[in-house]
């Protein structure tokens, strides 16, 4: 910036902004900061004192409105006569208690640990997927089965297939057991365990 300064002296700001690619409003903006802090807006004559901007709340939160958004809150409550505030009002008051949120008291669901799968030697876990493959023509495509071994990345077994169904997979996965001379822990593949 001071070298756009001094250059602007003798060339212009326009010029010298150009030959630096700096925006003239960047430059402007530095040369001239804003000075000291912005001033706390003033409280309007008309705005609401703290009996009622609680009133408001108690209002808001009642078991009758606890539901309702605060646009809605402020129509029903027109259409019985009474005025409290305006429904941005109702926000403004919401905001102040952090309640721009659901109001009632809700369940909160403990935690629960994301389920971790970890293999410690090859051929202890396996995971698999089905992704699909272009074909020769538009709208043709194949699906490309794939067992992969989580320990060492290794491709166990896969399959290319025209279609995707259970008992494809089933026998995908029962012929690379075979092949691996492995035992699976759980029960045989059968196809509706495989939807499953």
């Amino acid at each position: 910036m001071s070298a756009v300064k001094e250059l602007a002296e003798d060339v212009g700001v326009s010029l010298a902004c150009r030959a630096f690619s700096l925006p003239r409003s960047t430059f402007y903006r530095w040369s001239k900061p804003a000075a000291g802090r912005r001033q706390p807006r003033p409280t309007p004559a008309r705005a609401l004192s703290k009996q009622e901007r609680s009133r408001v709340y108690e209002v808001l939160c009642s078991d009758r409105f606890v539901d309702a958004s605060p646009a809605e809150t402020a129509a029903t409550l027109l259409d019985e006569g009474v005025y409290l505030c305006s429904d941005r009002t109702m926000y403004r008051v919401l905001a102040e208690q952090d309640s721009v949120r659901e109001r009632r008291r809700q369940r909160t669901r403990p935690p629960h640990p994301r389920p971790r799968l970890v293999a410690r030697r090859p051929n202890q876990v396996w995971s698999w997927d089905i992704t699909r493959l272009l074909g020769p023509v538009k709208w043709k495509h194949f699906h490309l089965y794939v067992i992969l071994d989580l320990f060492s990345r290794y491709v166990v077994g896969w399959m290319v297939a025209e279609r995707e169904t259970a008992a494809l997979g089933c026998r995908l996965i029962e012929e690379t057991c075979v092949s691996r001379a492995c035992v699976p822990t759980s029960p045989r593949c059968t196809p509706t365990a495989a939807v499953r």
